[in-house]
């Protein structure tokens, strides 16, 4: 038990510094031996809990799926409706949150490897996935409490995320902070028009965390 908490405690402390070198120098441009010097630590230490530059990769790809879901987390009031719950994380969504919990260019740095390595594009999408079904659970509670009339929430949710990855590869490139933030209120706004919220409902469940 203590052998197995330490390995993956010392995993998770190579990826931090994996992440944070990456973050530093560019994905491309680090490699196990780089990561080592970093981390004062002879290379096949980290050859020891990960074989290669893949697994590496695939184990950020984890740690990147770890701090979005900090996106879901909402106020822990047991009072709180499903439908106050959603515009919560629909909200955390359409901001800067993306940003401050994972560097833009590590994320897509990250992403380019899919087109070299299957076990990463399914690894990547396997985040995606996971996004989206986090996402669907909110919108069942919503659609039991008679917020949403959709016959299929996790139809809804990939349309969500598509409108959404969409709008941050596109925001990506814009560098003026008004711009940004006037267009990221239109998608956000636009979002809701496709979720088509009933709000003229009494809610029968209540959300907490």
């Amino acid at each position: 038990m203590g052998r197995k908490s330490l390995r993956s405690d010392r995993r998770k402390e190579i990826i931090q510094a994996f992440y944070k070198t990456a973050k530093k120098e560019g994905l491309h441009n680090v490699s196990i031996g780089k990561l080592a010097g970093n981390m004062g630590i002879n290379p096949s230490l980290i050859i020891h809990y990960f074989s290669s530059k893949e697994e590496l990769i695939l184990g950020l790809i984890e740690y990147i799926l770890d701090r979005y879901k900090n996106l879901y987390k909402v106020r822990s009031n047991k009072d709180q409706t499903s439908l106050e719950a959603l515009h919560e994380i629909i909200d955390n969504l359409f901001s800067r949150k993306w940003n401050k919990l994972v560097d833009d260019d590590v994320y897509y740095n990250c992403f380019t490897f899919i087109f070299r390595d299957d076990a990463i594009k399914e690894k990547f999408k396997a985040l995606h996935d996971s996004l989206r079904l986090m996402l669907n659970d909110i919108l069942q509670r919503c659609k039991k409490d008679g917020y949403l009339v959709a016959e299929d929430t996790h139809q809804l949710a990939d349309l969500v995320f598509l409108f959404l990855d969409g709008a941050y590869y596109y925001l990506s490139m814009v560098n003026d902070p008004k711009e940004y933030e006037n267009k990221m209120e239109i998608y956000k706004n636009k979002t809701m028009e496709i979720l088509d919220i009933k709000t003229n409902v009494t809610p029968v469940h209540s959300v907490s965390t």
